[in-house]
């Protein structure tokens, strides 16, 4: 069944895409679409609450050289 999301929640979820590597951005959409299609009735906070988890677990932390300052 298709995902009804209104352009700020489809805004938002990409948005979150954003700083993630590219590799990891379909696992990323699909967790989301997952974790919505189990939520029941999908409002701005069930969707924030999704691209928060998603992040969290396909975001990968750079690694820094050492700090010369």
């Amino acid at each position: 069944m298709p995902l009804r999301l209104t352009d700020e929640q489809l805004t938002a979820i990409m948005r979150g895409a954003a700083p993630l590597a590219p590799n990891r951005r379909d696992a990323y959409l699909r967790e989301i679409a997952d974790a919505l299609a189990v939520a029941g009735e999908i409002g701005d906070g069930s969707v924030a609450r999704a691209i928060r988890t998603a992040q969290k677990r396909h975001y990968d932390v750079p690694e820094l050289g050492p700090y010369d300052g």
